[in-house]
């Protein structure tokens, strides 16, 4: 379950050199949804969330209280996210809390168990108010 990227290097003749470089995410996986649940979930996140600039992909702000003192700290960082990712068959939390201000920083680190369970209920409570069965 990772990504993985392919990157060549040509010359006008020749493959020279193939790298691959493989990046993983930790993520909470809710697969196999069915059409009918796919519309409801995205329904009810357009509504509830903040839509990204990528379609199927949504900012779920981490509250204050759930941050670990070094994201706390970071006040130019806020609001602190975690991603879901819907497609038509699945729905994918990242386990990763990030900020929109920054690419990098010491407050973007994988979830705390705090913040893991925090957003598991979540989605376990989205899925239960839409009468969702998995």
């Amino acid at each position: 379950m990772g990504f993985v990227q392919s990157i060549c290097i040509r010359t006008a003749c020749a493959l020279q050199q193939s790298v691959i470089i493989m990046f993983f995410m930790k993520q909470y996986v809710i697969d196999e949804l069915r059409p009918s649940d796919y519309k409801a979930l995205k329904t009810y996140l357009d509504q509830q969330f903040e839509p990204s600039e990528i379609e199927g992909i949504y900012w779920i702000p981490v509250a204050i209280d759930m941050l670990t003192d070094i994201q706390s700290a970071h006040t130019e960082c806020r609001p602190q996210y975690v991603a879901i990712d819907l497609d038509d068959n699945r729905l994918a939390c990242e386990f990763l809390v990030r900020s929109k201000n920054r690419v990098r920083c010491d407050c973007i680190h994988y979830v705390t168990e705090n913040q893991r369970n925090w957003l598991i209920g979540l989605i376990d409570n989205i899925f239960e108010r839409l009468q969702i069965k998995t």
